[in-house]
């Protein structure tokens, strides 16, 4: 499909109707109407986020390549919603869910880093093809992607796009294994969660601390929780554009003197401007967080930071083609292997630490689904636990980037 056959051309057209399809998705998300209740049940609102703004692509109404909306998101909506949703990270809260939580979720990045490696190389025993390639559209490329997404989120998979060079065609299949893999597991998870109490009592798990964590995590939203004022809301929008800003000028410092002054600046993305820019806005939201700036989460800073994430997402949606899982049932077995590979170790270290399910689940969803998803899966627990959810969601997103990067290379290591 080419931009002189799409029916609509015009960016501010295209946008709106992402901004309805949004709103009419999070609209009925929301609806207390039972056909949608069950609906969203099966259906998660992110895969909708992702597979509606494909039909506009797939069925020639937009092209998505032609369109600048995705680079617009990505330049200025990216680095900024990095930034709020970063905010928010307390590392003391997080230290206080027992070292059990966080060995668990550094258990899912792991697994995610050596599983994608692991996973080309088992199906180039018989799909020698996957492997050899340094081309945008090889695969290893696109499977960066998958690995910024499942370690942190569609923020992550978005830099990881431009740091490595992803060409469209690679970027629209494994944007669609993405989806495909972490919902079918997320599915599983919530079916795990319906039987916490037997899988626990089977493992020999103690749930005190986490039952200790409902309490703390219901008395700060009752004293810190505030409807937020338009001061409020300037100012978040003050720090995320700033910090944008400020990457942006570090970022056309920093690459250009790299690519002249270190040899191996290419390899390590150095001596790229997307690199130092989402580097930079990540460090920064990092460092605010130590700061009063973190209390801008009590009014809605992730919230607000979510919906840049979104219609990010609904850009990236632009470039999927739906006829690439029937056209390309080799890359969804990479996409199972990898899956299977993380999940099998999220299993057994759960079973050695003698780990809550809680643990296991939430440290699993916070890297594969990221702040969208990882609230639904500890909410299918207890609905005071879903914030934490986020927060080893937002530690995802602090990781996501650097940790998907050297996944990158270790990809690249095998097989290139």
């Amino acid at each position: 499909m080419h931009a002189e056959t799409a029916l609509i051309t015009n960016d501010a057209t295209i946008l709106g109707i992402l901004a309805v399809m949004l709103g009419g998705i999070f609209y009925t998300a929301y609806s207390s109407h039972p056909f949608w209740r069950k609906f969203y049940k099966y259906v998660p609102a992110i895969l909708l986020c992702y597979f509606l703004p494909s039909f506009l692509n797939t069925f020639g109404v937009v092209d998505g390549h032609d369109s600048n909306l995705y680079f617009v998101a990505s330049r200025y909506l990216l680095p900024a919603c990095l930034v709020l949703l970063t905010l928010s990270v307390d590392l003391k809260a997080i230290a206080k869910l027992g070292n059990k939580a966080v060995i668990l979720f550094l258990t899912g990045t792991v697994g995610i880093v050596i599983g994608g490696p692991i996973a080309i190389l088992l199906v180039s025993v018989f799909a020698p093809e996957v492997l050899g390639g340094n081309g945008p559209d090889a695969v290893w490329r696109g499977m960066t992607t998958v690995a910024g997404s499942w370690i942190g989120g569609g923020a992550n998979q978005a830099a990881m796009k431009e740091v490595y060079d992803v060409g469209g065609h690679i970027f629209s299949v494994m944007a669609t294994v993405d989806v495909v893999m972490a919902n079918i597991w997320m599915a599983i998870l919530l079916l795990m969660a319906g039987n916490a109490k037997k899988i626990d009592a089977r493992t020999g798990a103690d749930t005190s601390a986490i039952e200790a964590l409902k309490e703390r995590v219901e008395k700060f939203h009752a004293e810190h929780g505030r409807i937020p004022h338009m001061k409020d809301l300037m100012v978040m929008i003050a720090i995320g554009f700033g910090v944008t800003g400020i990457g942006h000028a570090l970022a056309d410092v920093l690459a250009p003197w790299f690519a002249d002054n270190v040899s191996f600046a290419d390899r390590l993305s150095l001596n790229k401007h997307f690199f130092w820019l989402i580097i930079i806005a990540t460090t920064l939201g990092l460092m605010l967080s130590f700061t009063k700036a973190r209390k801008l989460e009590a009014v809605g800073a992730s919230k607000v930071g979510s919906v840049m994430l979104y219609i990010l997402i609904a850009t990236i949606g632009l470039h999927m083609d739906i006829t690439a899982i029937v056209e390309t049932p080799l890359y969804f077995l990479i996409g199972a292997i990898w899956m299977v590979i993380h999940a099998l170790l999220m299993l057994l270290v759960a079973k050695l630490i003698k780990a809550p399910l809680f643990y296991m689940a939430v440290g699993s969803q916070a890297n594969v689904g990221g702040a969208a998803s990882a609230p639904v899966v500890a909410s299918a627990f207890h609905p005071a636990l879903a914030p934490v959810g986020v927060l080893l969601a937002v530690l995802g997103y602090v990781l996501g980037t650097y940790m998907a990067w050297f996944c990158g290379q270790l990809l690249q290591l095998v097989a290139v």
